[in-house]
């Protein structure tokens, strides 16, 4: 398919820079390909999903992986950031590196912004698009707990540009339910729920199951393809484990809808359903590409905030409710004032049959 069939026009004033207060009073526009639209407010959730619906979230914690420091080449000091992305061991990671070019392989790096005990690493490996891959001097829980000292929360490229990062972004930028580390975005969906309404909705009868997938800062990088079929998407670990699964299949076999909070959780169930049709454990790395046409096995409806113009995402809503509907209803989040991106508005959206 062709890239430019998922852009759009999106004002500029539409892209939130922070939150809604407090975080579940955003907007919330339901998406029906039987009913068409519908303007709501995120509290609505507590009537309009319905006793034994399961909610699947996404229980990734963000890291603070935006690491800053001083590249060291001998005798001379250069200053370079880094967004870490994906972990490949105990001690090695794959980052997006600015400014790559100043990079060479071995190159060693002091990370901290001159704080005297600085998380030290070298560069391990270089590739395409300023991505290096960093070998750290220490690993493991050390090296995690390392990069929470000395990084800051990687906020999306669309949000930085515009402002500082803040210290109420580390809250900001995290779900209540997180809890195992290994993300470096956020799963943004999941940001409009606090405890509050997560209690409520398990009183309603909505069942709520916990899965993971570490989202990765490939997530933002544009589309340089013409044709969706010459993209290569970065690749996410994620897991579900054979518990959820059997309650998962179960209300499913009881006639529940299953609805996935961020795109996220819809991309680990459907690589988790993919292979033999249904729902079964999983874990590993997953690169799903979702685009019209795709056939969805276990997700029923989608919670997901609004995405940017030929993006992934965009196409993966597209496949999931329609693409003529998509455009329809972002034509009209876009007339209406919703907020769009990270920190906006969310949408409620019905998969199309």
């Amino acid at each position: 398919m062709r890239v430019a069939d998922f852009d759009f026009d999106l004002p500029e004033k539409l892209i939130a820079l922070h939150p809604a207060e407090p975080r579940d009073s955003a907007r919330l526009l339901v998406v029906d390909p039987a009913h068409g639209l519908a303007d709501r407010h995120i509290p609505d959730l507590l009537w309009l999903l319905k006793p034994g619906d399961v909610l699947v979230v996404n229980d990734t914690r963000v890291l603070p992986a935006e690491l800053r420091g001083t590249r060291i080449r001998g005798e001379n000091r250069s200053a370079v950031s880094f967004n870490l992305h994906k972990r490949v061991d105990a001690r090695t990671w794959r980052a997006f590196a600015r400014p790559a070019k100043r990079l060479a392989l071995l190159d060693r790096l002091e990370l901290g912004n001159g704080q005297a005990d600085a998380l030290t690493a070298k560069v391990a490996g270089k590739g395409e698009t300023g991505e290096v891959t960093l070998e750290f001097d220490l690993g493991g829980a050390q090296l995690d707990e390392a990069i929470k000292a000395h990084g800051a929360m990687p906020l999306p490229p669309y949000i930085g540009a515009k402002r500082e990062i803040e210290e109420r972004d580390k809250l900001d930028y995290q779900t209540v339910y997180a809890r195992t580390d290994g993300a470096v975005a956020a799963p943004t969906a999941g940001l409009h729920f606090t405890d509050d309404l997560l209690a409520k909705l398990a009183e309603t009868g909505v069942v709520i199951e916990r899965v993971t997938l570490h989202v990765g800062a490939g997530t933002f990088l544009p589309m340089k393809v013409d044709d969706t079929d010459d993209h290569v998407m970065h690749a996410e670990w994620g897991e579900i484990d054979e518990d959820t699964v059997e309650r998962i299949v179960a209300a499913r076999a009881a006639g529940k809808r299953v609805i996935a909070v961020g795109t996220t959780s819809l991309r680990l169930l459907e690589t988790a359903s993919r292979a033999t049709g249904t729902l079964v454990p999983f874990s590993g790395d997953t690169d799903i590409f979702i685009t019209p046409g795709f056939k969805f096995r276990t997700v029923d409806a989608l919670m997901t905030n609004f995405h940017l113009p030929k993006s992934t995402l965009f196409m993966l809503v597209s496949a999931f409710a329609g693409m003529d509907l998509m455009r329809k209803a972002y034509e009209h989040a876009i007339a209406d004032g919703y907020r769009f991106y990270s920190y906006g508005d969310s949408s409620l959206l019905i998969r199309a049959e």
